[in-house]
């Protein structure tokens, strides 16, 4: 009701207007149906430069948020760095300088967002004024000395360290000399700049260099043999993949992919049914503050040593075990069960950086819960951030073989009526994965590109939950053994539908083949627009042609039935479901048209029967709503349409995540003895949040938008919580609604000061448990002030 109060869960962020108070203030109104770090004094910073070795840095610590701390890789204890002194040649003294031992007074990584190296490596979307760089490419330095340097008498070199036991042996352990010419492919480094005591340096790092988190020593001596000096940097440097070099493995040669692909850190995840396709906005959010942090602590998480981050084929693989819970206690808890009470509604997320911030802050306790929509989001989040081009990628009518069969089988008793214990496979009404691209130089050449890599806990490879990276050409030409996983891939996109009907005498008979039942519509948001891309021809070719079956028919002789095609099925009886416009909504009767078509030329008679049960969006059927026959006479070359109801009634309490339904449809022609079968998923439209920017949006000033729901259904809806954030606009957090009665209308108002200019997107969702997918965006576009 008007009025009244409400609880907010979060802050405001600010961001870089600190003077201005987070604002906190959040109107709802609901109308029913039928109503109208401790910072620096400015002293010490004056006198920190103009006298940088007088003031050494009084932390090593990685400057990261939330209180949470990356130690850098163990590097010797600093030594005492002497004042810089003058030369002159009075008295002698220039001889006496030039005896004095060479040391360093202090070092700049150059870093800050718009300095050289950050802008160059493209890096500088990153928050902070952390030293992030990509392999095989140079990057500057600068160092002050104790006197000037001399290239004849003096000796200088730097260490760069990672990882717990840093070895030379393993490249987890540098060292990088002076040279006169820098070559590709090399750590080196290349004094390009002299001016008194300051030294300028050019540094080579070869495209195949490990990435993470790097401790920097620099190392100077004289050439007389004298004892060296030593001094570590108080700041990190953080070295990604580098989709810019032409060398490095996750090369990408089109500036506007590499911008969507790397660059972009908002997207669209779509879901639904293959007739109902939805989309949704997904902050990635791969550049926002302790994002980075949490990434390097996920690497660090992992079993894999140190050495095998140069490898991005490797650093995919254990990703994509990483971000599930399953058996690593990695960032993310799956969960189909429905029940969410001890955690968030898998539905309820619209962005990756709660949840890596919340993984990171509480030192790897895995996050509550996810489905494979949220997996894919993270997944994209992660390597984005570390420099591999990526995306979601969703699979409608997405098949889940489990007996490597590479087909997905459906059992019937001699009744025509489904075996349930044997029917483990099942198919999705989507599923959503990730494609990364990369060079694939432990395959035939070929198959490098885009790879499909699943961090959803489906089935085990190797030991563990993971998916990939599995090359497309394999996929799509049916080589499914190449590695990694392609099999499992292979049939969720292109694996056959095989009905099998139970013999009297045992055995099974295969009775029907459904050639286009998975792999529908796979699709990725486009490269510079909202628009949704169907990728499915890179996956697959067409559906019926002659490559086509050739790759089903070449996946099956390597699977656990490769005699499944030796059997002719003769059809002249076809049956399809239609439906009408985006089809049925949320509240309202389901109505679909059953069409059956008689292709022959002489009379046929079947009996259908039809069985519609409430389905997880995963294929697995939760309880059987209705069962009927519908007998079907026709005459020859004749269509016939069905009209199938569903009334609101008789499915308002079966419901689960994503309101999704089967139709099952089978019969025998009594003419023939042809089979006819055909399985048909749909899901209930839910409403939309409508958002309205209010006022003028410009950095620094307060702005407030308007999120306006109404309750569809004829029923009170109980909890109802809204989640709203916006990358640059508002930080993520929970507006606490309570119960909002039958066709009700909720009238939230947000108010909020953007920290960013640009295009920005602020993304709502509503989350409760008669009602899930209900979610919103609109564009801002902030001014600078």
């Amino acid at each position: 009701m008007p009025g009244e109060r409400l609880a907010v869960r979060g802050t405001s962020e600010v961001g870089r207007f600190p003077g201005v108070a987070p604002p906190t203030r959040v109107e709802l109104t609901i109308h029913k149906d039928g109503e109208k770090k401790l910072e620096e004094g400015g002293c010490r910073r004056w006198f920190k430069k103009m006298c940088p070795c007088c003031c050494k840095p009084q932390s090593n610590t990685y400057d990261v948020t939330d209180k949470v701390e990356f130690v850098k890789p163990p590097a010797p204890t600093p030594t005492p760095t002497p004042e810089p002194a003058k030369l002159t040649v009075e008295n002698g003294e220039a001889k006496e300088m030039e005896e004095m031992k060479l040391s360093v007074c202090s070092v700049d990584l150059l870093s800050s967002k718009t300095d050289q190296n950050r802008k160059e490596h493209h890096t500088e979307l990153f928050q902070g004024d952390d030293m992030i760089i990509r392999r095989g490419q140079t990057f500057q330095i600068e160092m002050e000395l104790n006197r000037p340097f001399s290239a004849d008498n003096d000796k200088l070199h730097l260490d760069l360290k990672t990882g717990p036991l840093p070895l030379v042996s393993k490249r987890t352990h540098v060292i990088i000399p002076l040279v006169d010419h820098l070559e590709d492919e090399r750590w080196e480094a290349k004094i390009v700049e002299q001016n008194g005591n300051k030294i300028k340096l050019s540094v080579n790092s070869p495209a195949r260099a490990v990435i993470g988190l790097y401790g920097l020593t620099v190392t100077t001596s004289t050439s007389k043999g004298e004892a060296a000096n030593t001094y570590n940097s108080d700041k990190n440097i953080v070295m990604l993949f580098n989709p810019w070099c032409e060398e490095d493995a996750v090369f990408l040669d089109d500036e506007e992919e590499r911008k969507e692909y790397v660059l972009n850190d908002i997207g669209r995840i779509y879901y639904g049914t293959e007739k109902q396709i939805g989309a949704r906005t997904w902050n990635f959010g791969q550049f926002h503050e302790g994002v980075l942090e949490a990434c390097m602590f996920i690497l660090e998480k992992s079993d894999m040593p140190p050495s095998g981050r140069g490898d991005a084929v490797n650093v995919v693989r254990v990703l994509s075990a990483m971000i599930n819970a399953q058996d690593d206690f990695g960032v993310l808890v799956g969960n189909w069960s429905g029940d969410y009470s001890d955690g968030v509604s898998p539905s309820a997320w619209s962005s990756s950086v709660e949840i890596l911030r919340k993984y990171h802050s509480s030192n790897g306790t895995p996050v509550s819960y996810g489905q494979c929509w949220v997996f894919s989001g993270i997944t994209t989040t992660v390597l984005r951030c570390l420099g591999i081009p990526a995306r979601s990628v969703t699979n409608f009518q997405s098949a889940h073989d489990t007996d490597v069969s590479l087909t997905t089988d459906v059992y019937l008793d001699e009744d025509m009526e489904p075996i349930d214990y044997l029917n483990s496979d099942s198919v999705w009404n989507f599923h959503v994965w990730n494609d990364c691209w990369m060079a694939r130089q432990d395959l035939p050449p070929g198959h490098g590109g885009w790879q499909a890599v699943d961090s959803t806990p489906q089935e085990t490879s190797q030991g563990t939950f993971r998916c990939g990276p599995a090359s497309h050409n394999a996929i799509r030409s049916g080589q499914v053994y190449l590695k990694h996983d392609t099999p499992f891939v292979f049939a969720e996109v292109n694996s056959d539908k095989i009905f099998w009907q139970r013999n009297p005498d045992a055995g099974f008979t295969q009775i029907h083949c459904e050639k286009k039942a998975v792999g529908h519509h796979i699709s990725t948001k486009a490269v510079g627009s909202d628009e949704r891309a169907d990728i499915t021809h890179l996956y697959k070719y067409q559906e019926g042609s002659e490559e086509e079956r050739i790759a089903v028919e070449t996946a099956s002789r390597f699977g656990s039935k490769p005699d499944t095609y030796s059997t002719a099925l003769a059809e002249d009886v076809l049956v399809e479901v239609k439906m009408e416009g985006e089809g049925p909504r949320m509240g309202a009767d389901a109505k679909l048209s059953i069409v059956v078509k008689n292709l022959s030329s002489q009379p046929r008679r079947t009996t259908l029967h039809s069985q519609v049960a409430v389905m997880y969006y995963t294929g697995v059927l939760k309880g059987t709503i209705r069962k009927e026959q519908i007998p079907v006479e026709l005459l020859p070359n004749e269509e016939k349409t069905i009209d199938w109801v569903l009334p609101y009634q008789q499915y308002q309490n079966q419901l689960v995540d994503q309101a999704a339904l089967m139709l099952t449809l089978s019969g025998r022609v009594s003419e023939t003895q042809q089979v006819v079968a055909n399985q048909t998923t749909f899901r209930l439209r839910t409403p939309d949040l409508n958002i309205t920017p209010l006022g003028d949006a410009i950095v620094g000033k307060e702005m407030a938008a308007k999120i306006t729901f109404t309750n569809p259904l004829p029923r009170m809806l109980k909890g109802v919580v809204f989640r709203v954030e916006g990358l640059g606009l508002q930080k993520g957090h929970e507006v606490i609604v309570g119960d909002v009665g039958s066709h009700s209308t909720v009238t939230l108002t947000e108010h909020f000061v953007p920290t960013q200019p640009g295009p920005r997107k602020l993304v709502a969702c509503l989350d409760c448990k008669q009602l899930t997918q209900v979610h919103g965006v609109a564009d801002i576009v902030v001014l600078e002030n």
